[in-house]
C-alpha cells in the first residue's frame, strides 16, 4: 500500500486471498496473454528447462544414466555417478545446502525462483496456459466462453481442452516415472500392459489425476495456499529484498490519461489507472497495492505497464525489479550484513558438499565376522570366517585382491579365485577366511585391517575388523 492519501484508505487485500471471495467461493482468474521483453526471456528460459526435463532421462555419462532416482531398486545416479545408501549423508548435506541457497536467494531476489524456475509455474504458465490460449483464445474470449450457455461451441472447446490437459498430465506423469525407474523399464511396463504391472499402472493413473487436478483446476492456488516456499518468503523478505514492485513515489496520484495534459503541474502521477497490470496477473492481484503473498514475480505486470508507458510517452519502469528501500529512499541496492552472512554460510556448505562428493572414494568394502561363527584352530593356524561386501563406485570394472595389513604371515583363503572381478556400479558379496599363525594371536579379540588392492598393487581401500582367538593365561 502506498503513502498517498488517495490510496491509504482501509483495505483488506492482505487479510484474504485474491482468488477467494468473502463467501469462500473461487474467483476464477482469466489473465490476458502477456507480451514484452521479460515475457520473451521467461519463454526462452522455460523452453530450455522443459527441453532439459524431457531429454535428461535419455542421456548417459560414461555409460550410466545422467540422472536416476530409483528408490525401489536403490539405484541412484547423479551426473553419471552412482550413489548408494551409504552415501546418503551427502544427500543430507545437499538438502541443507539447498535450504540455505533458497534462503539466500529469497533474501536477495525474493520470489524470482517462483516466476522463472518453479516447475509449477513452468508447466502452468508455459504449457497449460498456452494450450488454453490456443483453444479458447485470450482473456476476453475466455470470459465470454465461461459465461455463455453450454452450447456446441463451449462443449467442443472445453472437452478438447480437458482432453489435451489429460494427455499432457499423463506425459508429465510418465516422465516422472522415467526419472525413477529409467526409460527402458518404463517402456517394458508399457509394452507388457496393466495385467503384468497392475500396481504401477494404478500409481500412474493416480499421478496423472493429481497433475490434471493441479493444472486444470487448482492452478495458482498451489502457490498461494499450498506451497511452503510462498509462506517462507514472508519471513525472509525485508525492505532490502529485490521484488517486482510498483513505484508509488512516481505513480501516485493515479488518474486517467488525457492527451496534452501536464500531469506534474496538476499533481498527478505517472500511473494512468489503466489496470493492465491487473488483467495480466496470473494470480489475480493488483501489484500497486504493494508486496503480496500471491505475487510470484512473473514480470507480466512489468511488460504490461512498460507497454502502456511507451504508448503514452512516459518513462518505463513504473513497475520494475527493485527493493522497497530503493523506491522509498531512491538509493541503490546494497548487500546487507544478513545477506553476506547467509552467503558465507552457503559458500561453506557448498565447499563441504564438493569435498564430500570428491572424497567418497571409488570403492567401499566391509569385512564382517560371519554371524554365529567362532575361531577354528588347525595345523597351528587360527582361522576366522568373514563375509565381505564391496561396492564399486567407479565407472569402470575392477580386478582386486585382498591382503591383511597387520601381518605378513597371515593368509586369506578365498572361495573365489583372486583377483575378483568387480563390475562397475555394482555390489559384490562373498565369503573368505583369514588365517593367522597361532603364536601371533595374543588376545581373544584383536584388531586387524584388510586392504583391497588393484592389479597394479595399489591399495584402493581398507577396512578394520575383529579377529578372534583363544583366551591365553599369562603367569
Amino acid at each position: 500500500m502506498t503513502d498517498n492519501n488517495k490510496t491509504s484508505e482501509a483495505k483488506t487485500y492482505r487479510d484474504s486471498v485474491a482468488t477467494v471471495a468473502e463467501d469462500g467461493k473461487r474467483i476464477w482468474v482469466f489473465p490476458r496473454k502477456p507480451k514484452g521483453k521479460f515475457t520473451n526471456y521467461r519463454n526462452y528460459t522455460a523452453y530450455l528447462l522443459l527441453t532439459l526435463f524431457f531429454i535428461i532421462p535419455f542421456l548417459k555419462w560414461d555409460g550410466n544414466p545422467l540422472f536416476l532416482f530409483n528408490v525401489i531398486d536403490r539405484e541412484f545416479f547423479l551426473f553419471g555417478q552412482a550413489f548408494y545408501v551409504q552415501d546418503f549423508f551427502i544427500l543430507g548435506i545437499g538438502a541443507v545446502t539447498s535450504v540455505i541457497f533458497v534462503m539466500v536467494f529469497t533474501i536477495v531476489y525474493g520470489r524470482l525462483f517462483c516466476g522463472w524456475l518453479c516447475p509449477q509455474t513452468l508447466f502452468m504458465e508455459m504449457v497449460f496456459r498456452k494450450i488454453e490460449y490456443w483453444i479458447e483464445g485470450d482473456r476476453n474470449k475466455q470470459i465470454k466462453l465461461d459465461k455463455q450457455e453450454w452450447n456446441s461451441e463451449k462443449i467442443i472447446k472445453r472437452v478438447f481442452k480437458w482432453t489435451v490437459f489429460l494427455v499432457m498430465s499423463n506425459l508429465i506423469s510418465t516422465f516422472m516415472f522415467i526419472y525413477i525407474a529409467g526409460y527402458a523399464k518404463v517402456w517394458d511396463m508399457m509394452t507388457a500392459g496393466p495385467s503384468e504391472y497392475p500396481t504401477n499402472f494404478l500409481v500412474m493413473i493416480l499421478f496423472t489425476g493429481i497433475f490434471y487436478f493441479v493444472f486444470a483446476w487448482l492452478r495458482e492456488q498451489v502457490c498461494t495456499l499450498i506451497c511452503p516456499y510462498g509462506r517462507l518468503q514472508g519471513v525472509l523478505i525485508d525492505k532490502q529484498t529485490i521484488n517486482v514492485l510498483y513505484d508509488f513515489k512516481r505513480g501516485e496520484n493515479r488518474s486517467k490519461w488525457r492527451n496534452g495534459e501536464d500531469r506534474d503541474a496538476s499533481g498527478k502521477g505517472d500511473c494512468i489507472d489503466c489496470k493492465q497490470c491487473v488483467v495480466v496477473c496470473p494470480t489475480g492481484i493488483d501489484i500497486r497495492d504493494g508486496q503480496q503473498l500471491e505475487c510470484i514475480n512473473c514480470t507480466a505486470c512489468i511488460d504490461a505497464c512498460d507497454d502502456v508507458m511507451e504508448k503514452v510517452g512516459l518513462p518505463k519502469g513504473l513497475i520494475r525489479y527493485a527493493s522497497e528501500q530503493e523506491i522509498e529512499t531512491q538509493t541503490k541496492f546494497k548487500f546487507t550484513a544478513r545477506m553476506k552472512a547467509t552467503a558465507a554460510a552457503l559458500a561453506l556448505l557448498v565447499g563441504l558438499l564438493s569435498f564430500s562428493l570428491n572424497d567418497r572414494g571409488m570403492m567401499e568394502a566391509k569385512f564382517l565376522k560371519y554371524p554365529g561363527s567362532t575361531f577354528l584352530i588347525r595345523d597351528e593356524m587360527i582361522s576366522n570366517a568373514y563375509t565381505f561386501t564391496m561396492i564399486n563406485k567407479s565407472n569402470q570394472d575392477l580386478y582386486v585382491h585382498f591382503k591383511v595389513l597387520n601381518s605378513k604371515s597371515a593368509k586369506i583363503e578365498m572361495y573365489e579365485k583372486q583377483p575378483l572381478h568387480l563390475k562397475r556400479n555394482k555390489i559384490k558379496k562373498g565369503d573368505l577366511k583369514v588365517n593367522f599363525p597361532e603364536n601371533e594371536i595374543q588376545l581373544s579379540k584383536q584388531n586387524i585391517e584388510i586392504g583391497v588392492f588393484d592389479t597394479s598393487g595399489k591399495m584402493i581401500t581398507s577396512y578394520k575388523t575383529i579377529f578372534e582367538g583363544p583366551f591365553k593365561f599369562e603367569f
